[in-house]
């Protein structure tokens, strides 16, 4: 395997085979992504580790060669340094919204909020919440099964006792009758 091609699979991996930029995954396109250079090569980045991103054609392609050339330029969200939470929330319907510039560029700049990435969010949040909602009803059942065997063990017991209070009401009644 050659450098680039190594260097490549430690991006894929490190990313989990998901665009660092908007989340799908290879299984979602149905192939793997590309390498985007976070700085530019045009721009003087490099082939290394820290500067390179796993990204679907999409993100890659609407950040292009974009890098701020002054302090003034407006700067793009890196993924490997922040988390998006540092400049975006999730609305409930699937939107992100900006919590800072950076995030209010990036969602302009890559386009984060296109209708198929918003209906893929909405999917997500779906998936999860009926995930969610299987494991409190996987978590329910357990309960009801230990309180049906707690029940039974009751009812038992209850037997042995009522079963108790005969035999010694059988034997006062004898006592009582001798």
């Amino acid at each position: 395997m050659s450098n680039l091609a190594t260097l490549r699979e430690q991006v894929r991996q490190r990313a989990k085979c998901a665009c660092e930029f908007c989340g799908v995954t290879e299984m979602n396109v149905g192939g793997q992504l590309t390498l985007d250079h976070f700085q530019p090569k045009s721009k003087g980045g490099e082939n290394t580790l820290d500067n390179l991103l796993y990204c679907c054609v999409r993100c890659n392609q609407y950040k292009q060669n974009y890098w701020p050339i002054t302090e003034e330029d407006a700067k793009l969200w890196n993924p490997r340094e922040e988390d998006a939470s540092t400049h975006f929330l999730e609305g409930e319907d699937g939107r992100l919204i900006p919590s800072t510039q950076t995030g209010e560029f990036t969602i302009r700049r890559l386009r984060l909020n296109r209708g198929p990435l918003v209906a893929y969010r909405q999917d997500r949040r779906k998936r999860l919440e009926e995930s969610r909602l299987l494991n409190q009803y996987k978590d329910l059942v357990q309960v009801l099964e230990q309180l049906n065997q707690q029940l039974a063990t009751q009812v038992t017991d209850q037997q042995e006792l009522l079963e108790r209070q005969r035999n010694l009401l059988r034997f006062l009644l004898r006592r009582s009758q001798e």
